[in-house]
């Protein structure tokens, strides 16, 4: 028996679950795990649905769903097959490292197809997993050659995702706009939204901060401000400068990475305006 994952969103209304699962039922279909929310502000229903038996009709059964919803509802029926993954990075190791490692055992559902530099530092440890590694210098382009060189090596390798790993480039709005709103991660190295931009932890040092954390978003026009997908902390004191608290902090970036990653894989987080709705 198949899976597959029912994404729904639409304007909330009264009978929509039933109305779902009806449909789902005629055709066979058993639903082996449901979440959704309804938001009060703006009256918006969300729902993922994981579902078992015969997809052969899908396309007949996201019609009938969405003909039974409020207009402009979104429907889709996705399979479980392994994403394309291409991760930006620049000098540090340990966010792409952990990338790598989860996706060459598994435990990440996706095969990372290609990582592109703006310094070459890391190519080795994209080549020790025998993955393509391309660099385009900061220092041997102009932004604009630059940002255009890396768009075509993106679209080259044809990525379900683009993975910002500590890529320390500010993005122009023509590169965040060549790829739809969702197809851009970057993690940001605090809590968003206290320490934007750039030298948070040195921000972080400055205020005296006793917590200091890490957060995966997508990418928009407005730096560091997108929908968040995922968060955590670390507990801090007074003895770290901005070095350790650099270093102290790498092991939630890595982590908030990973697991923001494996939520947008398992098809568990709707873009909500500027928020997410995650299951």
């Amino acid at each position: 028996m198949e899976k597959r994952i029912l994404l729904t969103e639409c304007a909330d209304a009264t009978g929509l679950i039933a109305k779902i699962t009806d449909t789902c039922f005629s055709h066979g279909l058993n639903v082996i795990r449901q979440d959704q929310f309804a938001s009060r502000e703006d009256s918006k229903f969300f729902m993922r649905s994981v579902l078992e038996g015969d997809f052969a009709n899908s396309g007949e059964i996201i019609s009938e769903i969405k003909a039974k919803l409020p207009e402009g509802a979104k429907v889709s029926l996705n399979d479980l097959r392994r994403r394309r993954l291409c991760v930006l990075v620049t000098k540090e190791a340990h966010c792409l490292g952990e990338l790598l490692m989860k996706s060459y055992s598994g435990a990440l559902n996706a095969d990372i197809v290609k990582v592109i530099g703006n310094h070459d530092d890391l190519r080795g440890l994209a080549e020790k997993f025998d993955v393509p590694f391309e660099c385009y210098e900061n220092a041997d382009y102009s932004r604009e050659d630059q940002e255009r060189k890396v768009m075509e090596a993106i679209d080259r390798c044809d990525p379900d995702y683009v993975i910002l790993a500590k890529y320390m480039r500010i993005l122009s709005p023509g590169f965040i706009g060549h790829y739809p709103l969702g197809k851009l991660i970057n993690i940001h190295h605090s809590f968003l939204p206290a320490f934007m931009g750039a030298k948070p932890y040195y921000q972080a040092f400055c205020r005296g901060v006793k917590i200091i954390g890490a957060t995966a978003h997508f990418v928009t026009d407005n730096l560091d401000e997108g929908p968040i997908i995922e968060q955590d902390v670390i507990k801090v004191n007074h003895r770290y400068d901005p070095d350790t608290l650099a270093k102290a902090g790498h092991d939630v970036e890595q982590m908030v990475l990973l697991r923001a990653v494996n939520k947008v894989l398992d098809d568990k987080v709707f873009i909500h305006g500027n928020k997410t709705v995650v299951f």
